[in-house]
């Protein structure tokens, strides 16, 4: 499975779900590798430190951009059970050149207006991929949510109305444990303390992801 996070806001968590994602598949047992095609290149950061503490990451990461990135995906897709795209932060070719080989691509959106409003543009890529990529599925994660208020439901509503994407009835939190553990070079799920809720709710979107007929 090639699955995608990206999105064309920045600031919505794109690479910490990314890391986060191939860090519990590699656990799993699956050989992952995670592409980095963000030119900032934070999840190769994070797997240089990673491998700096712990000896090895636990999966394979690149670094691709542009029309490499599709070029070299398919040629390594059958190399791999899993590839985890990070890609996105804006409309580039690498965004673009994911979306027409990712079987999946999940959208981190903040429960924000900006946020909110930028996913027309993201859908209208989605659009322009189907026409290469039309078994392409697209959904939404409502991502670093409010713990309470109306602004979450909210939010949901708005993206439900956008044609072509589809929301996940599951959130992740604003929780300190991600950027905690990331700048650990670990996995939430390897963090400790452990945060629980952090976990599950991290755990639920993975099991969503490659479970429901997705994979």
């Amino acid at each position: 499975m090639i699955l995608t996070v990206g999105n064309i806001k920045g600031g919505v968590g794109k690479t910490t779900l990314a890391v986060n994602i191939a860090i519990v598949r590699a656990s799993a047992g699956c050989d992952v590798l995670l592409v980095d095609g963000d030119e900032q290149r934070t999840a190769q950061t994070f797997t240089e430190l990673r491998a700096t503490l712990r000896g090895e990451p636990g999966y394979t990461a690149v670094s691709l951009h542009g029309s490499a990135l599709r070029t070299q995906v398919r040629q390594m897709a059958t190399k791999y059970d899993e590839i985890v795209i990070d890609v996105g932060g804006r409309d580039t070719g690498s965004l673009r050149a994911a979306l027409t080989v990712s079987h999946v691509v999940v959208i981190p959106v903040q429960p924000r207006s900006f946020d909110i409003w930028a996913v027309d543009n993201v859908a209208e890529l989605i659009r322009e991929a189907r026409d290469i990529n039309p078994e392409l599925r697209a959904l939404i994660i409502l991502n670093a949510a409010d713990a309470q208020g109306r602004d979450n439901d909210d939010a949901a509503t708005a993206l439900r109305e956008v044609v072509g994407l589809e929301v996940l009835d599951l959130s992740i939190g604003r929780r300190k444990a991600f950027p905690n553990a990331a700048a650990a070079g670990r996995a939430v799920t390897e963090y400790t303390p452990k945060d629980a809720k952090a976990i599950e709710e991290l755990m639920a979107l993975v099991a969503t992801v490659y479970r429901e007929g997705i994979a």
